[in-house]
């Protein structure tokens, strides 16, 4: 049967940009042009090979954070288990691990360049959805209908077929979401390069406010708004709004709210919704980015990123959990980005045999990594280490 269509025309979300007239104006293009020089300088600070460590560790962490404002807590070191096949016996805990899992896997297509066209195309939007739902175990493809009670499927990449109320906001009918989704579309896939890194932050809530689908909006705007960053900025995937989203989330939630309200009065843009509730959504967006891409950068400083590795590496060896020397290899692969493994005994002083003993010993621990037995060895960034590594990433398990 056809869906239920109120015939709604799409001025209801508008504006979708900030205006030019906007006294938010300026402010937001300082801050955009603020967060693509940081973001730019801390991208060319890093080694190509540790970046690409980095990258996967962050996967990890947008995934942890971003479960967690939909108040799923599953601590990054068990995400990580799940990485390797590794689940709990707890049918719930190993619900939430295969969930985390599959965030990751969306988000490392994306990092690949899974989207070819825009992020904020419908079919963009909905293959994320559907390549994040098709990884979840049955038991997380339902959710509760609040009036009657009902356990409703969520299929992957469907658009909702039902009416939905998100607190005080009742979306809009569900035959009117694919006009409102081209026209998303249409306002945000052809935009200069500081409209286009606002957008990120404009077009997450807008995405939010029609609710395409029954269940996941929250995570597919995150993802699609990480997308836009990673386009627009070229961030490579070496940090992510979602853990300040996180740490400010009832600000974050409040913003959003505040963004469902109508036009304020005639000084308050010439939309349907607040022009001035938007701005400042955008304006804390980005200020939460620039603040993501500091903490990153200062816990990547060489010199204090080499000393945390050293003192590990040391009361590691002091522990017999690692062969003596051990440091050695680290403290030349974190200057060097990269070791050849036949370069590894005389760097040691050491016999092939030793060498290979105290290599095995730091993929094994997880603290190196490399493609093959012959393969350069790489630093590796494992999360059961970021409390030690890198001190604030995760909070303590």
């Amino acid at each position: 049967m056809p869906l239920r269509d109120e015939g709604e025309t799409t001025g209801l979300f508008e504006p979708l940009l900030v205006s030019e007239s906007s006294r938010h104006r300026s402010r937001l293009a300082d801050l955009a042009l603020e967060l693509a020089t940081r973001s730019e300088g801390f991208r060319r600070s890093l080694p190509a090979s540790i970046a690409m460590a980095l990258a996967d560790l962050v996967r990890s962490m947008n995934c942890y954070y971003s479960n967690l404002i939909e108040g799923h807590n599953t601590h990054p070191v068990d995400i990580e288990r799940a990485l390797h096949n590794d689940y709990s016996a707890d049918p719930e805990k190993r619900n939430l691990q295969l969930e985390a899992k599959a965030h990751i896997t969306v988000q490392k297509w994306i990092d690949e360049g899974g989207i070819t066209g825009a992020a904020t195309s419908p079919e963009a939007i909905q293959e994320i959805h559907r390549r994040f739902c098709e990884l979840l175990p049955p038991e997380l493809l339902f959710v509760d209908d609040p009036t009657t009670g009902e356990a409703v499927p969520v299929v992957p990449g469907a658009l909702r077929e039902r009416d939905v109320q998100v607190g005080r906001h009742i979306a809009i009918s569900p035959g009117a979401v694919p006009r409102f989704l081209t026209r998303m579309n249409e306002a945000y896939s052809r935009l200069g390069r500081v409209d286009a890194i606002v957008a990120a932050a404009t077009a997450h809530h807008r995405l939010l406010w029609v609710h395409p689908f029954i269940d996941g909006n929250g995570r597919v705007a995150r993802l699609m708004s990480y997308a836009m960053l990673l386009k627009s900025l070229d961030t490579q995937g070496l940090w992510s709004v979602a853990r300040g989203l996180a740490r400010r989330e009832s600000k974050y939630k409040k913003h959003l709210a505040e963004c469902d309200m109508r036009r304020r009065n005639d000084m308050d843009g010439r939309g349907t919704l607040s022009e001035e509730a938007l701005a400042e959504f955008a304006a804390f967006f980005l200020e939460v980015c620039i603040d993501q891409v500091s903490f990153m950068e200062a816990l990547m400083k060489p010199d204090r990123l080499r000393d945390r590795i050293m003192i590990w590496a040391e009361e590691q060896m002091r522990a017999d959990a690692l062969p003596p020397k051990s440091d050695i290899v680290l403290k030349t692969i974190l200057y060097q980005g990269e070791l050849q493994r036949g370069d590894v005994a005389q760097l040691l002083g050491l016999s092939d045999r030793a060498a290979r003993r105290v290599t095995s010993a730091l993929i094994d621990i997880g603290a190196l990594t490399s493609e093959s037995s012959r393969a350069p060895l790489y630093l590796a960034f494992p999360a059961k280490f970021a409390d030690r590594w890198m001190p604030g990433l995760f909070p303590e398990e």
